[in-house]
Formats: C-alpha cells, sequence, structure tokens
C-alpha cells in the first residue's frame, strides 16, 4: 500500500497457524519474493548466488527458505503474478527506480568507506525483479509443483478477487491493497517469524462505518500506489471528511483540494482488471530431485545454502502423506 498509516483503520487480529491448516492463500508473489529478494541479499555474500555468468539469482535462496512455512502448516500458497503494470502507476515505478539509483550510489560510497553492514542493507534496497528472477521463479515453482497464476494486471487484485469468489480462503500480501480491493482476509505477516495475522475486510468497514466505496475514497485521499495523497490528510482524518461529505468527490471540493485521475483509481480499485480463468491443482507434489538440481547445478547456488529447506519441505510433505518422489 502506497500509505502503510492505513494499518491504523484496517481491523487485524494475530491468527495462530494451527488455524489455517488446510488452507489456500492466494500470494502477491511480487510482495512475498522481493521481501525474500532483499532478506537473501542483505544477509548473503553476492558470490553466493551470482552465477559464472554473472547471473544473479537471489531469488532462488528466497524460495527455498519461504516455502517450507507453508508445507509444514499444511497451507496451500497460489502465487499469482503481476501482468502488464497501469499507466496510473508509472510515476510510482519510476519513483521507486529512483530510490533504487539513489542506493546504488550510497551503496558504493559505503563499500569505498569500508562499511559492509552499511553496504549490505543499501544493496538490499537496490533490488529489483529481473526477468531472470522472473523466469527461474516460475520455473522453480512448477519443479516444486507449487501453483501459479498470472494475473492480467495488479497481483494484489487478482489475489483479493480470488479470495472474494470463494477460489481460496486468504489472499496474502504484507501491504494493504488487498483490503482496498475487498479481499474478505487477508494474511500478512508470511514471510516474518512467528504467527501471522489475518485483515477483516468487513471488520474494518463496520468499524468505521464505511462503504467499500467509502474505504477506497479514504484510501485514495491518504494516498496509493496510484496518487499521491492530499496534503495533511492521514487515516483519521480522511475518515471523517468522507463521513462526513459522502464521498471523494465531496471531501475534495471541503478541504479545496485535487487527486489527479480519482475517478479512474476509483474504479481500479472497485473494478480491477482480474481474471476468474485461474485454475490450479492444489495437490501439490513437489520434484524434490529436479528443484533440487535445477538450483544447484544449473544455476550454482552451493547446496548448503538450500539443502535445509529442501529437507524441510520433504519432511512436511512426506509428513502430510503424500508417498510419490521423483
Amino acid at each position: 500500500m502506497g500509505n502503510a498509516d492505513l494499518r491504523q483503520l484496517a481491523a487485524i487480529e494475530p491468527i495462530a497457524f494451527a488455524e489455517l491448516s488446510g488452507a489456500t492463500v492466494a500470494i502477491d508473489a511480487h510482495n512475498w519474493l522481493y521481501r525474500y529478494l532483499t532478506t537473501t541479499v542483505k544477509w548473503t555474500s553476492d558470490a553466493v548466488y551470482t552465477t559464472t555468468a554473472g547471473e544473479e539469482v537471489a531469488n532462488l535462496m528466497g524460495v527455498v527458505q519461504g516455502l517450507p512455512k507453508f508445507f509444514e502448516h499444511d497451507i496451500t500458497p497460489i502465487f499469482v503474478f503481476d501482468g502488464g503494470v497501469t499507466d496510473l502507476k508509472t510515476e510510482e515505478v519510476e519513483r521507486r527506480r529512483e530510490q533504487r539509483e539513489q542506493a546504488e550510489e550510497r551503496a558504493a560510497e559505503a563499500r569505498e568507506a569500508g562499511d559492509a553492514i552499511e553496504a549490505a542493507r543499501l544493496e538490499a534496497r537496490t533490488q529489483r525483479l529481473t526477468d531472470t528472477i522472473h523466469e527461474t521463479t516460475r520455473e522453480l515453482l512448477g519443479l516444486l509443483d507449487v501453483p501459479v497464476v498470472e494475473a492480467p494486471a495488479e497481483g494484489e487484485a487478482q489475489a483479493a478477487h480470488m479470495a472474494r469468489t470463494g477460489t481460496v480462503d486468504y489472499a496474502g500480501s504484507e501491504d494493504y491493497d488487498t483490503l482496498l480491493f475487498g479481499a474478505p482476509h487477508t494474511l500478512r505477516g508470511l514471510t516474518s517469524k512467528g504467527d501471522p495475522e489475518c485483515m477483516e475486510f468487513e471488520a474494518t468497514l463496520a468499524e468505521h462505518d464505511l462503504t467499500w466505496e467509502g474505504l477506497v475514497d479514504v484510501g485514495i485521499l491518504c494516498g496509493t500506489d496510484f496518487n499521491e495523497g492530499v496534503s495533511g490528510v492521514g487515516p483519521k482524518t480522511a475518515v471523517k471528511l468522507v463521513r462526513e461529505h459522502g464521498d471523494l468527490w465531496a471531501a475534495l471540493e471541503a478541504e479545496d483540494a485535487y487527486v489527479e485521475n480519482g475517478d479512474l483509481i476509483r474504479e481500479l480499485f472497485l473494478n480491477p482488471d482480474v481474471t476468474d480463468d485461474s485454475g490450479f491443482d492444489t495437490d501439490v507434489e513437489p520434484d524434490l530431485a529436479a528443484a533440487r538440481e535445477y538450483v544447484v547445478d544449473e544455476w550454482e547456488i552451493p547446496e548448503s545454502e538450500v539443502e535445509r529447506g529442501f529437507e524441510r519441505i520433504e519432511e512436511s510433505v512426506v509428513q502430510s502423506g503424500l508417498d510419490r518422489w521423483t
């Protein structure tokens, strides 16, 4: 979510992994992968995840390290990848590119100064999902028989849609867009230690006496990935404005403010480009031998870096009663 302050409004409660056994979760793949990618880069020498040809594939380590949590708790993840970037997000993409370039410059300065810790921290901020990362992540997920869905546009919108239609039990994201996209239940903290938390859509609406449209209007007033927020308007003030004036346009008029493309942004959240053609099989039967070969032999990741992850996957799948191994 462009403005994480919306957490102040969201109805969020901790949920034990034990309560999620047997659940299906539509994961915002880019969000999940980026967090593991940056963590891996921050704490691992680049020589470990860089091939002799110079390709960086820290994502493969992240996938192997991150997947066991789902298998161990009998949760089926369905990874939803972004499709094309909406024109409204062009400025946000450019802003993130500029931030990466600034971090790259500062990381180089830190390395020259001999500050390895600061250099590693800044290096993590420079990461982006390259074509190689996209391709190898999908290939590895395929070998591990983990379902993948290709969204026509925003991955979080598709994940939220799948949760709204009952195709899955939960959406999964570390951000807040799924709330504005109307996901009934979103699991957060799936990339963190400990139990996750559940963000509830209807409870959020009830707590603030808002409709879905009103909640989206609040988000736009605060700021999203598609627009800057109104200066001086935070989450609580936005709720007050929408409740007092009825909708986004009346609230903007009252504040003598303007949001470019406000109507289009509103429509994007309420009626996003999604698909119902997202069939997948939840009977996961990973080909661990092929996956190990792919990561270790083909992409040159040291076996010691991923072996425990593969062992955890194997142990949990065996425990779940699957008996086909290749």
